[in-house]
C-alpha cells in the first residue's frame, strides 16, 4: 500500500510515518523542500531499516498541486492510496499572513496536488480550532456552526477544512485533534505551545515560594490535551477502517480539564506551589469590552502586559484563549477505536513527563549563553578597588572571560600586580590609578577612560570603605560619616553620571554597585557605613525606574561578609564563616550574567522581612546582639594586640547569623 504525507518533517508527521512503515509492503513518499533534503538522512535514522521504503518527493506547499515535478506527478498517478495532510502552522504567535498562505491556499494546492494523481482517500488533519470559540458542545458533524473565528488561527484551520470539504472529489475524512502535547510515553515534545507557555511561570513560582505555599490562580475554561501519540495512533486505525469517508473524528480527550485544575497538575509534577484559590476568570466578563479594549490601548498598560509576557514567554492572545468555551462530542471517535487499546491516557498519568522534558529539552533559558564569556568578551569592564579582595578576584574571573577589564585603585605597585596576574591567565588589564574618594580624580579618571575607550559597557563599583563603631563613640567623629559617605555614595555616584550618557547613546550598559548586607540587616556598629550604602542602593532603585526603558541595568549585591583586609582588624571575625573573595566574585559574575536588579542572600532577606513585619521584635534581637559583641579595640583606642579573644558565646551567635557584620 502507498501513501503520501505532507508535513512529514513535523511532530505528528514523523511518528505517523514511523506508524504507517510498520505496516507490511507500505511504500510512504512525503513532501520536502529542496532546502530541506539534508535532513532526509535524520529522518531514516529516526525511521530505522523501515526508512528504506520511504521516498522523499521535492515540491512546496505554496506552489499549485505542490510545484511536483511532471514525471513525479505521472510516476505517483493511481498509485497512492491515502494521502495523509498534516503541513499547517500550529502557532499562536505567526502572522496572519503566512498562516493564509500555508493552512489555505496551502491546502488547496494539496487538493489538486489529489486531484492529479487520483489519490484513493484525503485525510486532512485539521484542529479543534475549526469550531472557533463555539458556545457549548460541537459535534463531529458540525462545521458551518463555528463562532467567532477573528483569530487568524481559528479563521485558517476552519477555512483549509472547507477547501476539503467543498472542493476536494476524491473521498476523505478529517481529524480535529485537541491541543497536541508530548509523548506520553517519553514527554517528548518539539516546542511550546499550548500548556507549555505556562511552565515558564510555574517555575519561577516554584524558585520564589516552598511547594507548600497556597497561591491564587484562575479558573478557566476546559482545554482539550491530549499526546501526540494517542493522535497518531487513531488517525492510523481510523483511517484503514471501511465506510468512514465523508466523516470527521474529534481526536481529543472525553473528560478535558479546566485551565486550573491543568495548571495544579503541571505544578505538582514541578513540586511548585498549587493554586489553592482559584479565581473563575468569567466574574470579569461584566467588564465592557470597549473598556477592556480601550486598557488594553494605553500605552503603559501595553508596556507593563508586554515585559510581564516577554518574562514569561507567551504569546500575547495566549490569555484570550483561557475560557474556552467549547466542548467536543467525540462519540464517533469512540465508536471507530472500539475494541482496541487506544484511548487518551489521564493527564495526571504523565503530566510529570511532559514537565521532565520540557525542563530537560525545551526551556528557552536553556538555549541563553549563560557563560561569563558570552557576557563579557571584548567588552570594557571598569572595576574600581581592584587592587585587592573583591575587586581583584572579580578582575581574574572577568578578564580571563575575555574582557577588557580597567582595573581601579590608588596604588600603582599593587595593580601591577594584577595586571600581571591576570596577563598570565591570557587576559587584558589597563592600569588607571585614581582615588575614588576625591571628586577631581574621578573627573580625571572618567576623561581619560573615555579618550581610551569612548566608555565602558559594565561599572563594578566595588571600592568601598567600612568603619565599625558605635554611634556613641562616634559623637566626636562626624568624619567618619563625611569620608564614608565621600567614597561609598559620592565617588561611584560620580563615576555612574560620568559613564551614564555614553550607554543611553549605545542603548545599552551595565552598573554593578557592590552594598552590604547591612542595609537589609541594619547592622549595629555600621551606621556610617550602612548608611553610605543604603544613598547607593536608593539611587539605584530611582535609577531602575528612569532607565528601564534605555537598555541600562542597575544591579545592587547586598554582600555579605567577606574576608578581606577590610575586616582584617577584627577579631572575631577569623572565627566565623566568611565568604572569600574568589566566592564574593562569583556574585559579581552571577550579577553580570543574569542581570539582577538585587542579589542578596536569604539571611538578609530574611532580616529585611522580619524587619518590615515586626520592627519592635527586630529592634531588640539586634540590640541583644549589639550588647553581645564589643567594641573594636580601635573604637575604643585600644591597639588591636589588646584585643581579647571572642567567647564561645559570640562565636556561636555569629555562626547562627553567618554574612552579617557584627
Amino acid at each position: 500500500m502507498n501513501y503520501f504525507v505532507t508535513g512529514a518533517t513535523g511532530f505528528i508527521g514523523r511518528r505517523l510515518v514511523e506508524k504507517l512503515l510498520q505496516r507490511p509492503d507500505t511504500t510512504v513518499y512525503y513532501l520536502i523542500l529542496e532546502r530541506e533534503l539534508p535532513i532526509v538522512e535524520t529522518l531514516r535514522l529516526r525511521w530505522g531499516a523501515a526508512a528504506d521504503r520511504t521516498i522523499p518527493i521535492i515540491g512546496d506547499l505554496t506552489l499549485p498541486r505542490l510545484g511536483v515535478a511532471e514525471i513525479d506527478l505521472a510516476r505517483l498517478k493511481g498509485q497512492i492510496q491515502h494521502l495523509f495532510h498534516l503541513a499547517a502552522i500550529y502557532d499562536l504567535k505567526a502572522s496572519a499572513e503566512i498562516q493564509e498562505k500555508v493552512n489555505v491556499a496551502g491546502t488547496r494546492n494539496v487538493v489538486a496536488f489529489a486531484e492529479a494523481v487520483e489519490v484513493g482517500c484525503f485525510h486532512l488533519t485539521s484542529s479543534i480550532a475549526a469550531a472557533g470559540l463555539y458556545e457549548g458542545v460541537f459535534r463531529e458533524d458540525m462545521f458551518e456552526e463555528a463562532e467567532e473565528l477573528d483569530h487568524p488561527y481559528y479563521r485558517t484551520k476552519h477555512e483549509s477544512e472547507g477547501i476539503v470539504r467543498r472542493e476536494c472529489s476524491r473521498p476523505w475524512r478529517v481529524y480535529r485533534p485537541g491541543i497536541v502535547v508530548g509523548d506520553s510515553r517519553t514527554g517528548e515534545m518539539d516546542k511550546i505551545d499550548g500548556p507549555y507557555y505556562f511552565f515558564k511561570l510555574i517555575q519561577k513560582l516554584r524558585k520564589l515560594l516552598p511547594p507548600w505555599m497556597p497561591v491564587i490562580g484562575i479558573e478557566g475554561g476546559r482545554q482539550n490535551l491530549v499526546p501526540v501519540n494517542f493522535i497518531v495512533d487513531a488517525m492510523d486505525h481510523i483511517a484503514h477502517q471501511p465506510n468512514l469517508d465523508g466523516q470527521c473524528f474529534h481526536l481529543v480527550d472525553p473528560h478535558p480539564h479546566r485551565v486550573g485544575d491543568i495548571l495544579n497538575l503541571f505544578a505538582r509534577a514541578a513540586h511548585a506551589p498549587e493554586m489553592s484559590l482559584r479565581v473563575n476568570a468569567l466574574m470579569f466578563a461584566f467588564v465592557p469590552e470597549i473598556i477592556k479594549t480601550g486598557l488594553a490601548h494605553i500605552k503603559p498598560v501595553q508596556r507593563m502586559r508586554d515585559q510581564v509576557l516577554k518574562d514569561l514567554g507567551m504569546p500575547g492572545d495566549v490569555m484570550r484563549f483561557v475560557n474556552y468555551p467549547t466542548r467536543f462530542d467525540c462519540r464517533e471517535t469512540l465508536k471507530a477505536l472500539k475494541g482496541t487499546d487506544i484511548a487518551v491516557p489521564p493527564l495526571e498519568s504523565y503530566a510529570w513527563k511532559l514537565w521532565d522534558y520540557w525542563e530537560r529539552h525545551l526551556d528557552p533559558e536553556l538555549f541563553i549563553d549563560r557563560s561569563l564569556n558570552g557576557a563579557v568578551k571584548n567588552k570594557v569592564v571598569l572595576i574600581t578597588g581592584a587592587s585587592s579582595g573583591i575587586g581583584k578576584a572579580a578582575a581574574l574571573k572577568i578578564a580571563e572571560a575575555g574582557a577588557k577589564v580597567l582595573i581601579v585603585a590608588r596604588t600603582e605597585e599593587k595593580l601591577r600586580e594584577t595586571q600581571q596576574e591576570i596577563q598570565v591567565l591570557g587576559g587584558s588589564a589597563f592600569i588607571y590609578t585614581a582615588d575614588v574618594a576625591d571628586i577631581h580624580s574621578c573627573d580625571a579618571l572618567i576623561r581619560r577612560v573615555l579618550e581610551d575607550h569612548g566608555g565602558v559597557d559594565i561599572l563594578i563599583n566595588n571600592a568601598g570603605r567600612s568603619i565599625r563603631r558605635s554611634i556613641e563613640h562616634s559623637l566626636d567623629r562626624f568624619h567618619d560619616y563625611e569620608r564614608t559617605m565621600q567614597l561609598n555614595y559620592f565617588g561611584a555616584l560620580r563615576l555612574i553620571m560620568g559613564f551614564i550618557p555614553t550607554m543611553l547613546n549605545r542603548k545599552r550598559g551595565h552598573v554593578i554597585n557592590i552594598s552590604s548586607i547591612g542595609v537589609l540587616s541594619n547592622a549595629p556598629r555600621f551606621s556610617a557605613y550602612v548608611s553610605s550604602k543604603a544613598a547607593l542602593d536608593a539611587f539605584s532603585r530611582c535609577a531602575v525606574a528612569e532607565f528601564s526603558d534605555s537598555g541600562i541595568e542597575f544591579t545592587t549585591i547586598n554582600m555579605p561578609l567577606v574576608r578581606t583586609p577590610m575586616i582584617a582588624p577584627t577579631k572575631l571575625y577569623q572565627h566565623i564563616p566568611t565568604l572569600s573573595p574568589e566566592e564574593a566574585a562569583d556574585l559579581i559574575v552571577q550579577a553580570i550574567i543574569y542581570k539582577p536588579e538585587r542579589i542578596a542572600t536569604r539571611i538578609g532577606i530574611f532580616a529585611q522581612v522580619l524587619h518590615a513585619v515586626a520592627p519592635k521584635l527586630y529592634a531588640v534581637i539586634m540590640n541583644t546582639a549589639f550588647r553581645l559583641f564589643p567594641e573594636s579595640t580601635a573604637a575604643k583606642g585600644q591597639q588591636p594586640s589588646d584585643a581579647q579573644e571572642p567567647s564561645l558565646e559570640q562565636i556561636s551567635f555569629a555562626q547562627f547569623t553567618r554574612g552579617i557584620y557584627w
